[in-house]
């Protein structure tokens, strides 16, 4: 096609060539088809979309002001870097285009440009687009509008903030009916439907995968020395010369961490152990102030850095060339994950990427071999959607409403075709209405609940007030009540969870945005603090916790232990290296194989202990042993304790276990599971726990003003009153059904064990009765005395439990 001839001569004046993939993507987009494309990363997705919309705007000169381009990204660290890339290839073809940016730290003044003077194209987040149509006559912005292109898709699908990206999009269609969807997705194990949900009913839409497969190159830090009875969160730190090495011996590298605690004490070490790092080592998570965090980029882009910690804030798209290499502490507990994180390293196309596993214990060896593996064989994760996120649907509707309004009985349809509620009946939808209009059977007596009036039909929203509130929050990321960290003169450094400091007293030490600092006072929800020269702190820890393991990664461990059980250790330099600790295992007592779920059962002095293996994460471990130690207790009066990891899970009793009787019994039977699993958890807390999210997202909860923002001990109090208010008085109330649902779906993952136990009803169960613990059980034990002890005094006691094991 002659259209295509700018991009191919713009990439030919880069030195480059396009590859088969970007230009039918461009041929697709001049023909007006909606496409989701599937790319690695590194291989050119962006030019691959962006190029051809040049193309589309050179050939019908559309060189006029107005927006005719929306590009959604899920982290605003993206949107400078796809921002500059863009406007460079769009000054460079001549179109005469700008491209603009809006998010959360765009200040009111760029707001007020873009909005009366809009750039062809602007990048954007979920939220900053919702907060576009809770403008009035929001429709005039749009109409223009040609294409919404949504990167990184496979990371918003499985999320509320995808729901909001589909609701957005039933508006724009509506608006704009000749609208071109497009997506952008690395590969997932549910690839169709992912495309099926973003383009909605759009007939001319499929899929364009790219022939370009990126190579990773995976290798594994290992230990000197294979401790025989592992446990979780030392042994990366024992590795510390290790890293250095590889850091030393590369250009520039990002290692990255599960969490933000993680990634605060990863630099303080590294710092410590060679001081000649300081000023060419930096730290990179969500809490640490946005400049630093552009500082942080933008010295990355410059390659002024030899190693930046980091933690999720850089998985995604940001192009850093200079980066050459990544360390990964402890497993990231996915395929995909690793994949993305992985992908940060040699960028360009045709580039290898090289990752080192940095084994927080020695386990975790076993998943690199198992990631290795599941990547060799494209084996990588699905991410499920979203259903009936009610509270996200609530939001939406007052969103119209402080806008231009809606009409019901117009919406309604346009709400159907929206993935998510697919399944919403008449009667779910005039809850939600009476709800929004009057706060339903609970809450009618209370004004502030009766925010939409109703007039000619027109659901709409006049009150000012009303209207301010709900913008201050629009979006579906819920977190404790942030306080600010400022120093004594005024500079600001991040942001912690009040939870936190509310442990700490002035004169307390800290580490923060790699920062050793000593607390002055906490005043109107701002943090005060003067640097110190001590070198012991505490580490901020924010909410989230632990990662669990997905049921690929789960399903490729399960193989290589058959590997073991096989005696084949020769298969990965992983279970080579850790044959001391298999010849143990088998010694006290066996490596099961796939078709094997073995059981182990022994008395200390801390009681009668049973543990078992399913190798199915953490998640579905929290569950499965509620659910087992139900059935036990059906059979004996006995009481248990818990403790779990992402390989197994141990009861704790203080009298003998009938385990042989509850196997004869059936104890793993499909049968009544979901009344069961209801029976032997609390599930009211935890549904209350989950509703204060859904509440907040709902509007039910103002969370306060810009630097004044309620605090936690009031959002729990509403949330929970109101929880109680809705079981007693609106049983039927949506936001309490979504509530236990999201329970069982996120947090027990019940559809997971579900399988789980489809999956042990064929295998044989082997019961071992032991004197002593065996390597797979110990690391689950010292799980259980981590939240009792001390981190020295923890470590005291493991060196004594490993010395009279042996």
């Amino acid at each position: 096609m002659k259209e295509l001839s700018p991009a191919i001569n713009w990439l030919k004046r880069n030195k480059r060539a396009p590859f088969e993939f970007q230009t039918a993507c461009w041929e697709a987009y001049i023909k007006g088809e909606s496409i989701l494309l599937n790319a690695p990363t590194g291989s050119g997705k962006t030019y691959a979309v962006w190029l051809g919309i040049l193309c589309n705007a050179i050939a019908k000169k559309q060189t006029a002001k107005g927006l005719r381009v929306l590009w959604i990204t899920p982290l605003r660290a993206l949107t400078k870097d796809i921002a500059q890339a863009m406007q460079l290839a769009a000054t460079e073809m001549g179109t005469g285009w700008e491209v603009g940016m809006r998010t959360g730290d765009t200040d009111a003044k760029t707001r007020a440009s873009i909005k009366r003077k809009p750039p062809q194209a602007l990048v954007t987040t979920p939220e900053s687009l919702h907060l576009l149509l809770a403008s009035k006559n929001y429709g005039d912005f749009f109409e223009n509008l040609e294409a919404v292109i949504v990167d990184e898709w496979h990371e918003l699908l499985s999320s509320k903030r995808g729901v909001q990206i589909e609701l957005a999009l039933s508006r724009l269609r509506h608006l704009r009916p000749t609208l071109r969807v497009w997506g952008i997705s690395a590969t997932i194990g549910n690839l169709d439907q992912a495309k099926n949900i973003l383009l909605g009913n759009q007939l001319n839409g499929r899929i364009i995968r790219s022939k370009e497969q990126k190579r990773i190159e995976i290798t594994s830090v290992l230990p000197d020395e294979i401790e025989r009875f592992p446990w979780a969160g030392h042994l990366g730190i024992h590795l510390l010369d290790k890293v250095l090495k590889i850091i030393e011996n590369s250009g520039t590298t990002l290692l990255f961490t599960n969490t933000r605690s993680q990634a605060e004490i990863w630099y303080q070490q590294l710092l410590n152990a060679q001081p000649e790092l300081a000023g060419y080592i930096a730290m990179h998570h969500g809490s640490i102030d946005f400049e630093l965090r552009t500082w942080v980029e933008n010295a990355l882009h410059a390659g002024q850095l030899k190693v930046v910690v980091c933690t999720s804030s850089l998985d995604l798209g940001v192009d850093f060339r200079p980066v050459d290499t990544i360390i990964q502490i402890g497993s990231p507990k996915g395929v995909a994950r690793f994949i993305q994180r992985a992908g940060r390293s040699g960028h360009g196309p045709g580039e290898v990427s090289k990752i080192w596993l940095v084994p927080t214990h020695s386990l975790e060896l076993i998943e690199a071999a198992a990631m290795r593996q599941a990547i060799k064989q494209e084996f990588i994760e699905a991410r499920e959607p979203v259903m009936a996120a009610n509270d996200v649907l609530i939001q939406y509707l007052v969103t119209l409403a402080i806008s231009d309004g809606f009409e019901p009985h117009k919406l309604y349809d346009e709400i159907k075709s929206v993935y998510s509620f697919s399944n919403l009946s008449q009667a779910e939808w005039q809850w939600i209405l009476t709800f929004i209009t009057s706060g339903g059977d609970a809450l009618g007596a209370y004004p502030e609940f009766t925010k939409v009036l109703v007039e000619d039909g027109k659901y709409i929203i006049k009150d000012k007030r009303t209207a301010l509130r709900h913008r201050l929050h629009i979006g579906t990321i819920v977190s404790d009540p942030m306080l600010t960290v400022k120093y004594m003169g005024g500079g600001r450094i991040g942001v912690v969870e009040e939870w936190f400091v509310t442990k700490l007293k002035p004169g307390d030490i800290f580490w923060f945005g790699g920062k050793v600092l000593e607390l002055i006072q906490v005043r109107d929800m701002q943090v005060t603090v003067k640097r110190s020269n001590k070198k012991q702190g505490l580490v901020p820890q924010w909410m989230g916790g632990r990662m669990p393991l997905s049921s690929q990664l789960s399903e490729m461990i399960r193989l290589k232990l058959e590997d073991v059980a096989d005696g084949n250790y020769e298969s990965d330099i992983e279970l080579k290296i850790l044959t001391p600790l298999f010849e143990l295992q088998k010694a006290r007592s066996i490596v099961p194989n796939r078709h094997q779920l073995l059981i182990e059962s022994f008395v200390s002095r801390d009681g009668y202990h049973a543990f078992f293996y399913p190798f199915e994460g953490r998640n579905v471990h929290e569950g499965l042993a509620s659910l087992i130690g139900y059935r036990i207790s059906k059979i004996a009066s006995i009481t248990f304790s818990y403790a779990m990891n992402d390989y197994g899970f141990e009861l704790l009793s203080d009298q003998p276990i009938p385990l042989e009787e509850a196997l004869e019994e059936d104890l793993f039977r499909l049968d009544n599971l979901i009344e069961d699993i209801a029976a032997s958890i609390n599930s009211a807390e935890l549904a209350r726990r989950k509703f204060r999210e859904i509440a907040s997202i709902a509007g039910l909860i103002f969370q306060g003003y810009p630097g004044k923002l309620a605090g936690m001990k009031h959002i729990q109090t509403s949330s929970r009153l109101l929880f109680d208010v809705f079981s007693q008085y609106d049983a039927g109330n949506l936001l309490l059904k979504q509530s236990y649902q999201e329970v069982y779906d996120t947090q027990l993952e019940e559809k997971r064990m579900s399988s789980a136990l489809e999956r042990i009803n064929t295998q044989e169960i082997v019961l071992k009765v032991l004197d002593k613990p065996t390597p797979f059980s110990f690391p689950i034990m010292v799980d259980r005395l981590r939240g009792k002890l001390t981190s020295e005094t923890l470590e005291d006691r493991v060196r004594k439990m490993q010395a009279s094991m042996m």
